[in-house]
């Protein structure tokens, strides 16, 4: 029988297709296993007396990934990153698996927190603010609208809703595909030009006469 006959061929190109998605489903674990990888890492940086003492052998930290992992693994990878940085930002705590979920179910497709959390994430910002890794610029800007100082100085019963207000109305922005950005705090110039004393402008006058031989 040929090797070139219809279902032959219709065969293979099958099998192809399958591969196709197995590779490509095997990359998609592959990205996920990577942002659980991170997250576990930054978790132990930020946590780290609780972090030792939540996974304290290898053979826990080993299980508990795998744990993570299947209860994440419905989720995007940048998903998974924004969401630990969330709650690395608002928690003083390790996060639980739980508590992932929520900071990701608070994500929406443009990567906008919540209120709640935004605000909170705006009132502990570091300074100076601009140079503040934001989970989003709407947050930076929700606050530079409500004044820092405000938001600083007032309760939250009070801050909150004009925060809030502020940010419900940037969100909207970016769902109707405006793209806003935090520009970074100016660096400073290398040198700073003070003007010459009345000394200093003789000397310049002088070495210019010399220099044009008036």
């Amino acid at each position: 029988m040929s090797k070139n006959t219809p279902t032959q061929a219709g065969q293979k190109t099958s099998e192809a297709k399958v591969s196709d998605s197995d590779q490509r489903q095997s990359a998609d674990k592959g990205q996920v296993v990577a942002a659980v990888n991170q997250m576990f890492a930054e978790l132990e940086v930020v946590y780290h007396n609780q972090f030792r003492n939540a996974f304290p052998s290898p053979e826990k930290l080993h299980y508990a990934k795998k744990l993570w992992f299947s209860n994440l693994s419905h989720l995007s990878p940048d998903t998974i990153i924004q969401a630990t940085h969330q709650a690395i930002r608002s928690s003083d705590f390790l996060p639980t698996v739980h508590g992932i979920l929520k900071y990701c179910d608070a994500l929406d497709s443009h990567g906008l927190p919540n209120a709640r959390s935004a605000y909170i994430e705006a009132c502990n910002a570091s300074k100076p603010r601009r140079d503040h890794p934001w989970s989003h610029p709407a947050v930076y800007f929700a606050g530079q609208d409500s004044d820092w100082f405000f938001l600083e100085s007032s309760s939250e019963q009070k801050a909150f809703p004009v925060f809030k207000s502020h940010y419900d109305k940037l969100c909207e922005r970016v769902r109707s595909g405006e793209d806003l950005v935090v520009n970074p705090t100016p660096a400073l110039p290398a040198s700073i030009n003070r003007p010459l004393n009345s000394e200093q402008r003789r000397e310049a006058l002088d070495k210019l006469k010399q220099d044009t031989g008036l």
